[in-house]
């Protein structure tokens, strides 16, 4: 959800590095203990796509050290520039209509990349391909679908409110034709691209405080939006803002489902 080009979260608004802080926090943890089982070491050549901010470039810089690489990718690399240092490389690509950069990765990595991605197939074989012999691919993504509410506990009109405002996003997502039931589809699309020993888990967090620093940036961030859309009032979003920020409401995030495969 990083793109500008008629999608909902634009990397241009002010809120957006505090956005990419949330998922950072959120995620982050999840995705290190991934690379981590997947052996990512010394000297690996890792591509890390749709990098966005500078989180998990830092991280995998770290652990390849001197002698690896990373290579990281944006359609947007302007947040990434604080990256660019040995091992690190940035580079503008547009995953949604060019083939890799390059190929002979021991590992490709992408988180919420595919989501706005039109041909996600043709994303993930590309992907694929830039991987070496017996190299791994991690792909990250969320499926709003599958779990739709903001409050799962929906015992009283702050939590309704929540759920209802939560629906409204979807419906905006829905209309700039971003596929929502995304994750869940990624353990069978990794086989379908040629890889083996597919794996996949799922993370749910519940009642985080970064669940509601997430929320709010969101909400400020589509405000226009779901009032535009006849979706939700002003009046409706300070409410539920307040509601956020008070620590009273029990708040969740769709499930962020990473899926892994070797290629062989």
């Amino acid at each position: 959800m990083t793109h500008t080009d008629g999608h909902l979260l634009d990397t241009r608004q002010t809120e957006t590095a505090e956005r990419f802080s949330a998922f950072a926090a959120l995620f982050d943890p999840t995705t290190f203990r991934h690379l981590e089982a997947l052996g990512v070491g010394s000297g690996w050549r890792c591509w890390e796509v749709g990098a966005g901010a500078t989180s998990v470039v830092a991280w995998l810089a770290k652990r390849v050290g001197p002698t690896g690489r990373v290579l990281a990718t944006d359609s947007d690399a302007a947040r990434l520039a604080p990256a660019t240092r040995p091992p690190v490389q940035v580079r503008v690509h547009d995953l949604s209509a060019q083939d890799p950069p390059e190929e002979g990765f021991d590992l490709v990595h992408a988180r919420l990349a595919l989501v706005h991605v039109p041909d996600r197939v043709r994303a993930l074989r590309s992907m694929a391909r830039a991987l070496r012999p017996g190299g791994r691919l991690l792909v990250e993504d969320a499926d709003p679908g599958l779990q739709p509410l903001l409050c799962p506990d929906e015992y009283g009109p702050e939590q309704q409110l929540a759920n209802r405002l939560r629906q409204g996003f979807r419906s905006l997502l829905a209309d700039r034709g971003t596929e929502l039931p995304c994750g869940r589809t990624l353990p069978r699309l990794l086989r379908e691209s040629g890889l083996t020993r597919v794996e996949a888990d799922a993370y749910f967090p519940l009642a985080s405080p970064d669940c509601a620093a997430l929320e709010a940036v969101t909400i400020r961030q589509v405000r226009d939006q779901l009032v535009g859309a006849g979706l939700a009032t002003n009046q409706d979003i300070d409410r539920h803002l307040v509601n956020v920020t008070s620590g009273a409401l029990d708040l969740t995030t769709a499930p962020m489902i990473s899926a892994w495969g070797r290629k062989p």
